[in-house]
């Protein structure tokens, strides 16, 4: 009979249960998908145009804008007079760093890709998509469930991701490509956070400035899904994969705005367990 004092309380069982539906779906993905190949197609985008010698230029150029945003995060970060109101502890001001890393990141990998795309190429833009998703993720967690374990975990986290491309690309040169890992690293944040936001509270203002990422990323892949379709609509104007980078970048710039804007709730409570003031 287990005992009373190894229990999980409440509090527990009740965060657990957050994690709980995008565990399932990885278990899903891994168990019963089977390996999950690159589409032949991927790497026929439908912007082809030249412009002044550059290939592919509207898919190239469009990552400019994380180069704009991951440079303007970090710069915002780097002054503690422009950032100071925005946290409560300072480690969590390195989960945003990261976060602002891996999206200047995006900006150089996907900008490299699209110059010549293929599998070797996407490596890099994969990359670095990995470290920001992972590196918000653990930011989420941290002002949501507890500073020290977000910090925790952003190591680990990242590592995974870092390591769910580089089985992808392994598995391609094997012969038998499987991106089931990436996916698990995309998506198990997508369903993880919209619970954390919904059902646990922030020791901040401006906490529901996250749905504009989220919104952001679901209209950017929609839009990947439909690159041809944009283009043909918009008579050669702007492709779908151009109008994803755009998307994407501007949910990271909402998230810049958030944290400009944003300030703690005073007077601190309960709401933010596991926090303590920069010293």
């Amino acid at each position: 009979m287990m005992h009373s004092g190894s229990r999980l309380n409440p509090s527990t069982r009740r965060v657990a249960m957050f994690f709980l539906p995008g565990l399932l779906f990885a278990i899903v993905i891994y168990l019963f998908a089977g390996p999950i190949a690159q589409p032949p197609g991927y790497h026929g985008f439908a912007d082809t145009r030249h412009v002044m010698g550059l290939p592919h230029a509207g898919d190239v150029l469009t990552n400019l804008a994380f180069l704009v945003i991951g440079g303007w995060g970090l710069w915002f970060l780097a002054h503690r007079e422009l950032s100071g109101r925005s946290f409560i502890d300072v480690r969590e001001r390195r989960l945003f760093r990261w976060f602002f890393i891996g999206v200047f990141l995006t900006g150089l990998g996907s900008g490299l890709y699209h110059l010549d795309p293929g599998n070797d190429s996407l490596v890099w833009d994969r990359l670095a998509m990995a470290l920001a998703f992972m590196s918000i993720f653990a930011a989420v967690i941290a002002e949501r469930v507890k500073m020290s374990v977000g910090v925790a975990l952003l190591g680990p986290l990242v590592a995974m991701g870092v390591a769910s491309v580089l089985w992808w690309i392994w598995t391609e040169h094997e012969g038998h490509g499987d991106l089931r890992w990436y996916l698990i690293v995309q998506f198990y944040p997508l369903l993880t956070v919209p619970l954390m936001l919904l059902f646990l509270k922030t020791p901040y203002t401006r906490g529901n400035d996250y749905w504009a990422l989220i919104f952001c990323y679901a209209t950017a892949k929609i839009a990947e899904l439909l690159d041809h379709q944009i283009f043909d609509l918009s008579q050669g104007l702007i492709s779908g994969h151009n109008l994803k980078h755009l998307l994407a970048a501007a949910g990271t710039a909402w998230i810049l705005r958030m944290l400009w804007l944003r300030r703690a709730r005073l007077p601190l409570t309960v709401e933010a367990p596991g926090l303590s003031r920069p010293g």
